[in-house]
Formats: structure tokens, C-alpha cells, sequence
């Protein structure tokens, strides 16, 4: 708990977070431009087949990873969330290198936000200034996060439910059309799975390459995690989020990518591009033009500008949280850790904003690739962030039972353990090492592009044995781990 003699502030973070909140930010996290604009890219690249296996397995592995951080997240609701837990379960550098490469991860992604927001805007409005619009909305998600955790969840709520809403009548149109209550379908069934080399194009290569788009697709699910801090009743309400999940991911992603592939044939030259500037390119509107909803490109212009609006504002949600985390522990200045009248940490918010706004900047008016490099090392930080939770509930469940605690006292437990965090860290640290691994099969490698892409990694390294060198931390051994609330057995 944060000392503070200043009774205007609060000491902690307030529980307002209810059951549908939760829910939401579950789903929504895992809903974006990734579903509305790149999955047409995916189908494209792999075939019909390939990209509903890379989807399928993608999201086996996010589920593995959700019931993984259900677990942490129920017996111990912290908004540091796997920061805190891979540093008491795996070793405390560790866990600050977690927390600081996540930080610097949503900050750097809230900027990207912030352009995509001026492409989708200058579809209404070609002639404004971006920078207008990019301002306009890092105001909006900092005031929707600076009043209260509930202004947070509020929006999160209703930005969810619109993609929601969306892809529920996308699949029911889809189904129409496919059967032919619809018109626009002609060619459904399985014939655009047989059309040239489908189901399966391009091979294995072609399936690496697209388990890292629909990876990157699927960041954001974690920050359940993060909420869990200021959740109503975390035992609760944690396990019943993270259950819907997984039929969450196979009818929002896996159904619609088997509609597009049914409707639309992997060789259209519109599903080649994966670019947010044009709106008519998402296999969703060439889909609701196929049924004859010629107002599709207005709709679900809207529509990308709510998912790129919600990861705006979540990924300020989960910085700022991140951030207070970091200080409460001693990890970063304690400024960071004072709390506001209603519970919000407004100092890390404050800091959070400066450095989306810097960042954002950079890509305005400053150096394009020092912000590309900020990019892609802020892509690496989303795999690395799920291959810590996977270490950390591997070690916490080992050093639980080691202890002799009881299962059954767990308020959640993951049915898939050992094999769901195995499962899903041996296949992310697969998609992290082979992002570009075919620049190492060249003849001469492109020693520029590898270090863009893998940047991140050593930047991580880096922290983590800095910290690991300086303050000459160790790995906690299953004797060692602490468990809050539950004595040690002898």
C-alpha cells in the first residue's frame, strides 16, 4: 500500500470493474484491425485452408495462455498482473523487465493508434489536417482514463460491443449468403477451396509468415490480466471471463474466416493488401458488397475507427497500470505510484501520454525509421509479455503443489496444465524467433532488416540482467515462492 499524509488522495486502486467490463475487455482485446483488415492478407498468403489452421491454432494457444494468466489472476488480482508474478515466481529482474518492456510497449502502440486513427478519419474528411484528429483522440482515451477506472470500463464496454455487434451480423449475413437466402454468393461451398493450389498455398513457409500476423491479431487478450486489479470480485468473475474466451475466438475468428474464404476466393487481388488507408479492401466490406450493402465501406469505416479507438484506449489503461505497478514495487519512481481522489494513478497517465505524444511525433515530424524501430520493438514486447505468463504459471503451479498447497483451493484452475503453458511456449517463442527468418536464407543476410525486427529481444535481455547484475537477484526456487494469503508448509 502506497504511504500518503495528503487526504485527498487515495491509497488503493478501486474494484469498479464489474462482470461485463471484464467480459468485454476479454473479447475486445482480441478483436481489432487485425480481424477486419488483415485477415483478408492471411487467406490470401496461406489459402482458405492454411489460414483457418494458423487462426485455429493461434487461438488454441491464446486460450492456453488465457486459462494460464486466469489462474495468476484469480488467486492473486494484481494490476501489475505477470510483472508481479514473474518476478515472485521466476525471478525478480525478470518480472521488471516484464513490466518496463509492457509500459513502453502500449505507449508506443497507443502512438500508432494515433495515425491509424488519421487514415481512417481522412476517409470522411480528406482534406483536414491528421495531426487534427491524432490529437483529438489522444485527448479523448487520456480523459476517459483519467476520471475513474469505471470511465475506462465504460468505454471499453461499448467499443467491444460494436465489434462485437459487428461480427455477429457479419456471420449471420455470411451464413444467409452462403445458403442463398442472400444473393451475392453465387460461387459458395467448397469451390473457392479448390480454386489454383487452395486449400493450402505456399507451404510451410506460408503458414509461419501468417501465424505472426494472426499472433500480433490476437495481442491484447492479456489484459484481463491487468484489470483483474480493480475487478469487483476477481475469484468470481476472473474464471467466468476467461471461460468465454475460447468460444469467444472460435466464432469471432474462426467462423469468419471460413465465411470470407467460402464467399471470397483466395486469388482476389483485393485480399493482397492489408492496408487500414482503404477501407473498401476489408474482407468484411467486400463481403457486405457481395450481399449488396453498397454503404459497407462507411459502416465499417466506423467500425475500424471504434477497434483503433478501443486498443488506443485499453493500451493507456494498461501502461498507466503497468507503470504504477513498477513504482509500488520500487521498480520506478514512487511519483508513479500516487493515486488520485478515485483511485486512478493519474502521475503514470500523465507520463504514459507524454511519451504516446513523443512518439507519435516522432513519426509525424521526426526520423520515419527511428519510429519504425519503435514499432517493431514494440511488436516483439506482446510475445514476450505471453511467454512470461506461460513461465510464470509453469513455476507457480509447480512451486504451489511443491509446497504442498491444495488444488482445490485455487479459486480458478486451469485444466490444461502442464501441457496448455508448454503448448503455448514452445509455439510463441516459435512465431518470435521465426518473425524474419527468411532473412537469414539469403544469400547475403540482411543484417538491417534482422536487427528491426529482433530488436526487442536483447533489448529485454538487457534489462533483465542489468537489473539481474545490479541489484544480484537470483531465480526464486519453489522452497522460496510466496504465496499471498497461505502459510508455508514445513
Amino acid at each position: 500500500m502506497v504511504e500518503n499524509t495528503n487526504t485527498t488522495e487515495s491509497t488503493t486502486l478501486r474494484r469498479e470493474l464489474k462482470a461485463r467490463h471484464l467480459t468485454m475487455i476479454a473479447i475486445g482485446g482480441s478483436i481489432g484491425t487485425g480481424l477486419f483488415v488483415a485477415s483478408g492478407a492471411t487467406i490470401s498468403q496461406a489459402g482458405p485452408g492454411g489460414a483457418l489452421l494458423s487462426y485455429a491454432l493461434i487461438g488454441l494457444m491464446v486460450y492456453c495462455l488465457m486459462t494460464s494468466l486466469g489462474e495468476l489472476a484469480a488467486f492473486m488480482p494484481v494490476s501489475g498482473s505477470f510483472s508481479t508474478y514473474g518476478a515472485m515466481y521466476v525471478e525478480e529482474g525478470f518480472g521488471f523487465a516484464l513490466g518496463w518492456n509492457y509500459w513502453y510497449n502500449w505507449a508506443v502502440t497507443i502512438a500508432v493508434d494515433l495515425v491509424a486513427s488519421q487514415l481512417v478519419m481522412s476517409y470522411w474528411f480528406p482534406d483536414s489536417p491528421g495531426w487534427i484528429w491524432s490529437a483529438l483522440f489522444l485527448g479523448l482515451m487520456f480523459l476517459l482514463n483519467y476520471i475513474s477506472v469505471k470511465g475506462f470500463g465504460e468505454a471499453e464496454y461499448w467499443f467491444s460491443l460494436i465489434k462485437v455487434a459487428t461480427v455477429v451480423i457479419f456471420i449471420v449475413v455470411g451464413t444467409l449468403m452462403i445458403w442463398g437466402i442472400l444473393h451475392g454468393a453465387e460461387n459458395a461451398g467448397w469451390h473457392n477451396w479448390q480454386v489454383g493450389d487452395a486449400p493450402f498455398v505456399g507451404g510451410f513457409a506460408s503458414m509461419i509468415g501468417v501465424a505472426m500476423i494472426v499472433g500480433f491479431s490476437f495481442q491484447g487478450t492479456e489484459l484481463i490480466g491487468i484489470a483483474a486489479g480493480e475487478s469487483e470480485d476477481p475469484a468470481k468473475n476472473i474464471p467466468r471471463a476467461v471461460r468465454q474466451v475460447f468460444w469467444r475466438i472460435l466464432l469471432f475468428y474462426i467462423f469468419a474466416i471460413l465465411i470470407i474464404s467460402l464467399i471470397i476466393p483466395y486469388t482476389d487481388p483485393s485480399l493482397l493488401r492489408n492496408d487500414v488507408k482503404d477501407i473498401s479492401v476489408s474482407p468484411f466490406t467486400l463481403v457486405f458488397r457481395h450481399a449488396g450493402l453498397l454503404s459497407a465501406a462507411a459502416v465499417m469505416n466506423a467500425v475500424i475507427l471504434t477497434a483503433v479507438l478501443s486498443a488506443g484506449n485499453s493500451g493507456m489503461y494498461a501502461s498507466t497500470r503497468m507503470l504504477y505497478t513498477l513504482a509500488k514495487e520500487g521498480k520506478a519512481p514512487r511519483i508513479f505510484a500516487r493515486l488520485s481522489a478515485g483511485g486512478v494513478p493519474r502521475n503514470a497517465l500523465y507520463a504514459t501520454t507524454v511519451v504516446a505524444g513523443l512518439c507519435f511525433f516522432s513519426s509525424m515530424f521526426g526520423n520515419q525509421t527511428v519510429y519504425l524501430w519503435l514499432l517493431n520493438t514494440s511488436g516483439m514486447t506482446g510475445f514476450i509479455a505471453w511467454l512470461g505468463i506461460a513461465i510464470s504459471h509453469y513455476r507457480f503451479r509447480n512451486g504451489y503443489v511443491a509446497q504442498g498447497h491444495d488444488l482445490a483451493a485455487l479459486p480458478y484452475r486451469s485444466s490444461l496444465f502442464p501441457l496448455g503453458p508448454v503448448f503455448a511456449f514452445v509455439l510463441c517463442l516459435a512465431i518470435t524467433l521465426g518473425q524474419n527468418y527468411e532473412a537469414f536464407l539469403q544469400e547475403r543476410i540482411d543484417w538491417y532488416g534482422v536487427a528491426a525486427t529482433y530488436i526487442g529481444i536483447p533489448l529485454f535481455l538487457v534489462i533483465w540482467f542489468g537489473y539481474k547484475l545490479v541489484r544480484k537477484t537470483h531465480f526464486i526456487k519453489y522452497s522460496e515462492m510466496e504465496f499471498p494469503g497461505i502459510s508455508k508448509k514445513s
